[in-house]
């Protein structure tokens, strides 16, 4: 579900230049969350035909410099993007489909998020990736016959 956000103010705020990408790439990260740069880029596509690739991956790139947008990469993942910033959450990804979610930080003092050795580092984020499979992924296995070992 989109919802709506002012993307000229977020940017302006940011002290970065309002252009039609920018704002276009903006609301296609908030509208879609966790999107990859294909999506992304579709998406953009709809409002703006004309709109480059290479302009997408700039404001892209101009967009998680300023703090704006968050680029998360899982480890064999392509690079995908929210607006959700400034708060120390996690995700969760499905092996199979590859769907991502927002997964609030656990508080407290929590089983590998306090370091064994911080290694003389002041430590102020941890993140978290867990892995596992979506309830749609769960379903589609679940109905799906296992070939019969006795055959």
């Amino acid at each position: 579900m989109r919802t709506t956000i002012d993307a000229r103010q977020m940017l302006r705020e940011a002290s970065l230049r309002v252009t039609r990408p920018r704002i276009a790439v903006l609301e296609s990260v908030h509208g879609l969350p966790h999107a990859d740069t294909d999506s992304i880029i579709a998406d953009v596509r709809r409002a703006l035909p004309e709109v480059s690739h290479q302009t997408v991956y700039d404001s892209l790139r101009v967009l998680s410099t300023a703090g704006i947008v968050r680029k998360i990469q899982p480890a064999g993942s392509v690079a995908r993007y929210e607006t959700r910033v400034g708060d120390n959450h996690h995700h969760v990804v499905c092996r199979v489909c590859g769907v991502v979610e927002d997964v609030d930080c656990a508080v407290g003092e929590t089983v590998c998020l306090a370091p064994s050795d911080d290694h003389g580092f002041r430590i102020d984020e941890a993140e978290v990736v867990y892995w596992g499979l979506c309830p749609a992924c769960r379903a589609q296995a679940a109905s799906t016959p296992t070939p019969d070992a006795h055959a």
